[in-house]
Formats: structure tokens, C-alpha cells, sequence
């Protein structure tokens, strides 16, 4: 909101008429400022209030991914999975107030890396408030969970505190301050704007969270290699089925919940009108719309996932329409709030192919991901950045990123070939960064026998052998693991009579 400022010598000649002119002005002035600054205020408070109300909604999202994460992975592991996202943002939590947010958001720096706000030193400030921290914090620790997805059922507990800690407290950070903090070299909001005059479109983190997350887990899994029994001794993929369809529906409904503080809380306020005429259309209108924009993405992507696979494995699999409606979110947060709604639905076609298409080369190459969260949040959150260098708008990416004539937008949207050219470069930079530092950490655990557990703790299930006991009462029939090799049936009596040839009949063994 603009300031508004009154100065008594200003209404002294429109007072002239009255004896104590001065005097009278002075008062008016001083009730004046009282309501702007109460104004102000007010236009604070709601949009922090706004902005923490969206990071509750993104932490829930943590809630979803447990619960995600307990469907999808045997039950013998259910504990064990469900203690890695406790963790992932109790050690998330420390790790960026340390460190991590400095390295994001701590200006001025030098393009690459933050070097100011270190455990929250002189914050708040006029460029934030705490508000921001936190929900920064909640993006951060949702890039560590889609992570343990990716390298669940067959990882040492000491690792996930290691990995987590070293993704929220500097692997991420250092890819959000590149495209989300006002010094980052390829910051859209960065004046003078070192790449392409533009800086690349990822308003709420198709890549900046989705990709890092996703290919951290996808050389974490990687290096790891598969599950026992996830292939068999003919290199055939054999199906290692989550226990629960219960919880991961759940769980995809809570991570949908979470995504409308997700893409719409990005724009961080609301209380702003577009075009200074008042009126009803204003970032108000914009939040709707990015919200509109990512539920059909979603949906889309849902029901492509649905007839898809009905047409190519011959049944509907709640399963796979829940990983297909996850994968269109991943998609759109990227362009959530730059494109029409007819785009979106565009993004999630497109990608529950892409998810499809991932999913098929993983069974091909023998990659192992329970939650095919490499897959899904590397694949699709690629496919996000381009897609946004291909749809966003002429209005809409200048609403949002204002102050910048002749600012590039989608290519088919007549807006030439530089925020796809960025786009790309984003989607180079990421899998090249997070393939530098995430690589050879894993590598480094693994050489240090610290990655994976032994196999005759995976065999048994991480909840009885680390975790000391089970999360509840089950029974794995499908679980080709825990079957013996040989079995013997029990001959129970047989009182028939005998036989005519005089031979005695058996119960079937």
C-alpha cells in the first residue's frame, strides 16, 4: 500500500478562513497519520497472517507425505518410514535456522550463495518477517521428504539424518537463492537480470523443490541400488506392493490440501491491487487463480493417469492415479500463477505421460523408487519448467513480476524463445548442482558402510531389527522376502474309509 502523508502547511491556505487555521491543520494531519499508519498496520497483519496460514497449510503437506509414504512401502517398514518425515523436519528445523536460510534469502550476496541472517541474526526486518522464515522452512523439508521416499525400505538411520540435514541446511538453499532471492543470478525479481534480462519462472518450485528433491533421491537410490526381491534373477521386475491403499489415498488428499498453500501462499501477500484504480481485481484474484490452475492440473493429470493405465495394464489402480495426481501438481507449481487455466489442463496431460514414461525406463533400467518420487517429482517438475516457457502469459507473468519492460514470456504464447532458453538452463543447473553435492554424499556413505542395511535386516523389516518392534500386528502375504524357500504342510488325520484296491487315502500335501 502506498504511504499516505499529510503536512499542515499544505492545508493552511484551504483553511484560511478560520482563526485557528494552523493550528487546525496540525490536528487534522495528526488524525490523518494515526489512520494511515493503522492502515499500514492492517495491510501487515493480513498478509502475514495470510503467508503463516499458507505455512501451516505446506507443513501439513508433511502429514501427507508420512502417510504416502506408510501406504507405499511394506509394512514391515511402516515405523522406520514414518520416523524419517518426523525427522526430516525436526533436523530440517535446525539445520535451516543455522544455516540454511542464510544461504537462500540472506542479501546482499554475490549471486551464488546468501552470507547474512545466519540463526536469524537482525530479523525481522523491512524485507521480511518471521512469517517468511517459516514458510521458507516448510518448502525446505518438503524437498528432504520426496528424498526418503526415493531410498525407503533399505536405508540406515544415520544416513536420513545425514542426507536431510546437508540438503536443508545447503543443497536447497543454495538452488533457492539462484531463483527465488532478489541477488540470485537468475532471479526473475533481480534487477538487471543476468540471465536472458529474465531470469527463470519457478514461482513456487517445480524445480527448485520438486527436481532437487527428486534427483537428490534418484542418485540416492542410485547408488543404493534396488530391494531385495524387487527383480528377480531374470532381471524381471517383480511388483513390492505398499501394504496400505488406505493411507496413500490419505495421504494424496492431505498433499492436495497442502498444495493450495503451496502455489497460491507463493505470492507471499495479498493485500495488493493491480493497476492502483481499486476494483475488484487485484493479487487477490491472482491467488484465486493460481489456485484454480492447480487443481486442474491435477485432476488432469489424475484421470489421464486413470484411462492410461486401464488401456495399458487392464485395470484401475487407485495407486496410480494418486502418483498421477501428485505428478501434475509437481508440474504446475512452476507456472501456477502465470498461465490461463486452459494451459493447465495441457500440463497435467502431458504430464501423467511423463510419469508413465519415467515409470517404464526405471522398470527397464532396474532403478528401484517405492514412491517413484524420482520419477515423479524429478520427471514432472522438469516438464514444469519447460512448460512454463511455453504457456506463461503476456499479463500475468508482468502482474507477478513486475518492473521490467519487455519482460519474455511463453513461447507459444508469442512471447519468443528466452524464458524457455532459461528454463532450460534451470533445468541444466539443477541436475547438474544437486548431481555434484547429493552424488557423492550418498557415494561417500555407501564406501563408508553407513547407506544401506544388512540383508538380513531388510529381509526381517527395519521396524523389528532398528526400531524395536513392529508399528502394528500384520501379516505380508505378498511379501516374497519373508517366505521360505522350502515349505512343509501339515498332514492332518483322515478317518474315510479305505480305499476298494486297498490302498489307504491321504490328505493332499
Amino acid at each position: 500500500m502506498d504511504s499516505l502523508t499529510c503536512t499542515p502547511s499544505d492545508l493552511v491556505p484551504l483553511l484560511s478562513s478560520s482563526a485557528n487555521a494552523t493550528a487546525l491543520a496540525s490536528f487534522l494531519c495528526a488524525r490523518f497519520s494515526t489512520i494511515s499508519s493503522q492502515l499500514s498496520d492492517a495491510t501487515h497483519a493480513i498478509d502475514n497472517t495470510y503467508l503463516l496460514f499458507s505455512a501451516y497449510l505446506v507443513f501439513a503437506m508433511q502429514l501427507g507425505f508420512a502417510m504416502l509414504c506408510a501406504g507405499s512401502v511394506r509394512a514391515k517398514n511402516t515405523m522406520n518410514i514414518m520416523l524419517t518425515n518426523v525427522l526430516d523436519a525436526a533436523a530440517g528445523a535446525l539445520s535451516y535456522y543455522l544455516f540454511g536460510f542464510a544461504f537462500a534469502f540472506g542479501a546482499p550476496s554475490n549471486g551464488f550463495i546468501g552470507r547474512h541472517l545466519f540463526g536469524l541474526k537482525a530479523y525481522p526486518s523491512p524485507d521480511g518477517d518471521y512469517s517468511f522464515f517459516l514458510y521458507q522452512w516448510a518448502f525446505a523439508i518438503a524437498a528432504a521428504g520426496i528424498t526418503s521416499g526415493s531410498i525407503a525400505e533399505r536405508t540406515q538411520f544415520v544416513a536420513y539424518l545425514i542426507y536431510s540435514s546437508f540438503l536443508t541446511g545447503f543443497v536447497y538453499p543454495v538452488v533457492s537463492h539462484w531463483f527465488w532471492s532478489r541477488d540470485g543470478w537468475a532471479s526473475p525479481i533481480r534487477p538487471n537480470n543476468l540471465l536472458f534480462d529474465s531470469g527463470a519462472i519457478d514461482f513456487a518450485g517445480s524445480g527448485v523443490v520438486h527436481m532437487v528433491g527428486g534427483i537428490a533421491g534418484l542418485w540416492g537410490a542410485l547408488i543404493e541400488g534396488p530391494r531385495i526381491g524387487r527383480f528377480d534373477r531374470a532381471g524381471r521386475s517383480v511388483a513390492l506392493r505398499g501394504h496400505s491403499a488406505s493411507l496413500v489415498v490419505l495421504g494424496t488428499f492431505l498433499l492436495w490440501f497442502g498444495w493450495y498453500g503451496f502455489n497460491p501462499g507463493s505470492f507471499l501477500t495479498i493485500m495488493k491491487g493491480y493497476g492502483g484504480g481499486g476494483g475488484y481485481y487485484g493479487q487477490w484474484s491472482a491467488v484465486g487463480r493460481t489456485a484454480v490452475t492447480t487443481t486442474l492440473a491435477g485432476c488432469t493429470a489424475a484421470l489421464t493417469t486413470l484411462f492410461s493405465k486401464r488401456l495399458l495394464v487392464g485395470h484401475w489402480n487407485v495407486i496410480d492415479v494418486c502418483n498421477g495426481l501428485l505428478g501434475g501438481f509437481a508440474a504446475i507449481t512452476s507456472g501456477c500463477s502465470v498461465v490461463e487455466p486452459w494451459a493447465a489442463i495441457i500440463c497435467g496431460f502431458v504430464a501423467a505421460w511423463v510419469l508413465i514414461g519415467f515409470n517404464m525406463l526405471a522398470a527397464k533400467f532396474k532403478y528401484d523408487d517405492p514412491l517413484e518420487a524420482a520419477q515423479l517429482h524429478g520427471g514432472c517438475g522438469a516438464w514444469g519448467l519447460l512448460f512454463t516457457g511455453l504457456f506463461a502469459t503476456k499479463a500475468y507473468v508482468n502482474e507477478v513480476y513486475p518492473g521490467l519492460s519487455g519482460r519474455p514470456y511463453g513461447m507459444f504464447m508469442g512471447g519468443g524463445g528466452k524464458l524457455l532458453g532459461a528454463q532450460i538452463i534451470q533445468i541444466l543447473v539443477i541436475t547438474g548442482w544437486v548431481t555434484a553435492t547429493m552424488g557423492p554424499l550418498f557415494y561417500v556413505l555407501k564406501k563408508m558402510n553407513l547407506l544401506r542395511i544388512s540383508r538380513e535386516d531388510e529381509t526381517a523389516g527395519m521396524d523389528l531389527t532398528r526400531h524395536g518392534g513392529f508399528a502394528y500386528v500384520y501379516h505380508d502375504e505378498e511379501d516374497i522376502s519373508m517366505r521360505p524357500t522350502f515349505m512343509m504342510t501339515k498332514i492332518e488325520p483322515n478317518n474315510a474309509s479305505p480305499s476298494t484296491d486297498g490302498q489307504r487315502s491321504h490328505s493332499n500335501v
